[in-house]
């Protein structure tokens, strides 16, 4: 793949990105062309896990409710832009990647490939978990709620976005082991300082999986925060297992600028006090 200059005028810098950008227009606007044709296929297969909670038709077909004239094309292709955005991920990473590429050094452009692949695989890894162990219990509670006073009548714009809204964020989600581990391997944030902050971080792992489920079930919640905590722990295992010596000289340095800050806060006080010392003898 040819790279660009590191360093190019601004104008060169967003005649690169809308190329890249058209690219992906491009792409998914095919995709979606060819994935329109078979929405009913796929609409079928989108809501395989949730079967058992919708009525069926005399073929056994999951049966949803479109209740106005423009519904059913809207559904359509919703189906067919978010099967294209799928579809088409391994562009989106692939284009994503090579826009900032020439900004790396050429020693770390060796991570390009490995980068891409990670990215595609957790990404789909992402789906296939939301679709295999997400859907059912996340819909089962939704649909529960229902019970005793109300009847659910499948509605198909509201229950086919809300399972892409599954789909899509799971898929995200699962990138989260990429952040985390470049962000160690480029030393942005110190191996031993992550690793001692672990409680914020699982915090801030609960939130952003309240925050990634589209449904109020704690079910979902949990099962995401679980998932992502251990996406969490093996970046972390990966980039100590990569960096190796580094970590122990970062917890060296870490330390060290902790007791220098410590020895210096112990003598600015011990200032204070001799000060005041001296302010109470004048008087």
């Amino acid at each position: 793949m040819p790279i660009g200059p590191a360093r190019m005028p601004l104008f060169d810098h967003l005649g690169e990105l809308r190329m890249r950008l058209v690219r992906i227009v491009v792409c998914l606007l095919i995709a979606s062309c060819v994935f329109y044709m078979a929405t009913p296929t796929l609409a079928q297969f989108l809501l395989q896990p949730v079967q058992e909670y919708m009525p069926h038709d005399a073929n056994g077909n999951v049966l949803l409710n479109v209740f106005g004239a423009f519904d059913a094309f809207g559904v359509r292709f919703s189906i067919a832009l978010w099967a294209s955005l799928v579809a088409c991920m391994p562009v989106i990473i692939w284009q994503v990647l090579a826009f900032f590429l020439p900004a790396l050094k050429p020693n770390e452009r060796k991570w390009f490939i490995p980068t891409f692949a990670m990215a595609c695989a957790l990404f789909v890894l992402g789906t296939v978990f939301c679709y295999n162990f997400i859907l059912d219990p996340a819909f089962q509670w939704l649909t529960d709620q229902a019970g005793g006073f109300a009847q659910v009548t499948p509605e198909a714009s509201k229950w086919i976005d809300i399972i892409i809204k599954f789909e899509i964020g799971f898929g995200f989600a699962f990138e989260l082991p990429l952040v985390v581990f470049y962000l160690v391997i480029f030393e942005i944030v110190p191996y031993a300082k992550l690793r001692g902050l672990w409680r914020e971080v699982y915090v801030g792992l609960l939130v952003l999986s309240a925050f990634i489920t589209p449904d109020a079930s704690p079910v979902t919640m949990f099962l995401l925060f679980g998932a992502m905590i251990s996406l969490y722990e093996i970046s972390m295992l990966a980039a100590r297992i990569v960096m190796g010596g580094k970590i122990k000289r970062q917890k060296e340095e870490i330390e060290r600028q902790a007791k220098e800050d410590a020895e210096w806060e112990a003598e600015w006080a011990e200032r204070q006090r001799q000060r005041k010392l001296e302010d109470s003898a004048d008087d």
